[in-house]
């Protein structure tokens, strides 16, 4: 009987494990790495950052949907304390939960999550059921409430009075007072009740907005008594972020500059948050990283934001990299570069097929390489790196930091192989600190590699 229990009770651990492994998506950029998702909205509960985006799916089907355009069926939440482990909690809230939204539309578009006196509220769009009418009533804003950050969240029996829109963000003030924001058309605010589900005001349009191009995706925050409105607009063919600073939480927002450009390669959507963490400032947002050809289909990534003495925004250059310090013991996915070779070395899907299974890094030519900024090394020694890679005429591969004095951790060779192989090396003793490193290739053909690590 106990040799039974005993059995029983490790099965368990195991099965734990397994579950919390499987759950764990280890990423730079994009941070989310096992769907598609977009319109995050990052906030901190609990000493931990939570992200709550929506879920891009492609068109099921059988359904009377449009192949080329957004379709988002569920929300899911993620969270990480590191900023580079993030833990996919699992569905929250789908669009068959709330029994006014149409849910044959597909339209649970960008959502806000807000915590008060330890409820927390998640705010989502859906198009509303008809009211007999072929047409359909326009977007309401539901809410789902829920003891934790990662739910389970029980969806409200109708959407909030008064409002007629997409992109909820939410704001409560210093004072206590709350305030939803939403867009359609225009970017509208209200005050909210003490109870988070009703309007204590009349919907007012922010005024002194750019008119010409669409707004959408409001995100509010106040830092330092200057309240910030940020948004995406269409100023000419795709979306860019940019921003007004004010006094007020209903404004009026000067028109102050962009926080990020449009994108280079022209995705046409942006939608983003601003976060604290840690004394650090945070901009989320997507981009099309594992669709490279339908940007409908996006991404959450993850960038540092800078302030100005005067309490301007530094513009945010979009990285692969992203932020938080990797573990050295971790693989580490060298196709998330901090600087890459202006020729000889590029960035592929592992599978184009299965475009989760990620990237991979091709050295093509001699003296090729990347960077990859922040890998801390701990008190504990290591001994060698493992390289994963291939190559089909055989080369080596040169580790180094990169520092003034350009220091050699590690030679790998590299063996002829058509087919993935993890291959060894010895590095020299490496004091615990956090460096930047480069991966070059000095000598032989073409080498691919997919992860390096550094073990015992």
């Amino acid at each position: 009987m106990i040799k039974n229990l005993r059995l029983f009770r490790t099965l368990i651990v195991l099965v734990i494990i397994f579950a919390v492994q499987w759950n764990t998506i280890f990423a730079q950029n994009p941070i989310i790495r096992n769907q598609f998702s977009a319109d995050p909205s990052a906030r901190v509960f609990n000493g931990r950052v939570y992200v709550f985006p929506s879920h891009d799916i492609l068109a099921p089907e059988g359904k009377k949907l449009r192949k080329d355009w957004f379709c988002m069926e569920d929300y899911h939440v993620f969270s990480s304390e590191n900023l580079i482990d993030w833990t996919d909690h699992g569905m929250i809230v789908s669009q068959y939960d709330p029994s006014w939204a149409d849910s044959t539309s597909y339209s649970m578009w960008a959502p806000d999550c807000v915590e008060r006196n330890g409820k927390y509220y998640f705010y989502f769009p859906a198009n509303v059921k008809s009211d007999g009418e072929q047409r359909r009533r326009g977007f309401g804003i539901g809410v789902a409430v829920a003891d934790k950050p990662e739910g389970p969240y029980v969806a409200q029996k109708e959407p909030i009075k008064g409002i007629n829109g997409i992109d909820p963000n939410v704001l409560i003030d210093k004072d206590g007072q709350a305030y939803i924001y939403w867009s359609m058309g225009q970017i509208f605010v209200a005050k909210l009740k003490e109870n988070m589900l009703e309007l204590d005001s009349e919907p007012m349009v922010i005024a002194d907005l750019p008119q010409k191009g669409m707004k959408e995706g409001p995100w509010v925050f106040e830092r330092n008594g200057i309240y910030y409105m940020t948004f995406p607009h269409v100023e000419n063919t795709i979306e860019r972020l940019e921003y007004g600073m004010g006094n007020s939480p209903m404004g009026p927002f000067k028109m102050t500059g962009v926080i990020m450009d449009e994108s280079p390669t022209g995705c046409w959507t942006n939608h983003h948050s601003v976060v604290e963490y840690n004394q650090q400032w945070y901009l989320y947002y997507h981009h099309n990283d594992y669709s490279p050809k339908f940007d409908k289909n996006r991404s959450v990534r993850v960038d540092s934001l800078f302030f100005n003495a005067d309490g301007t925004i530094q513009k945010v250059t979009p990285t692969l990299r992203g932020v938080g310090i990797a573990s050295a013991s971790q693989p580490i996915e060298i196709d998330r570069y901090s600087a890459i070779a202006e020729s000889g070395a590029s960035i592929a899907f592992n599978d184009s097929s299965s475009v989760f299974k990620g990237w991979k890094t091709i050295f093509n030519n001699q003296g090729a390489w990347v960077q990859y900024n922040k890998v801390a090394f701990s008190g504990k020694e290591l001994k060698k790196i493992k390289v994963k890679a291939l190559s089909a005429s055989g080369g080596t591969l040169q580790i180094r930091l990169k520092n003034a004095e350009g220091e050699v951790v590690s030679k790998i060779n590299i063996p002829r192989t058509n087919t993935w192989q993890v291959v060894e090396a010895k590095i020299t003793g490496l004091k615990a600190g956090v460096y930047n490193l480069e991966v070059m290739l000095k000598d032989g053909g073409a080498v691919e590699v997919d992860w390096i690590q550094f073990a015992r």
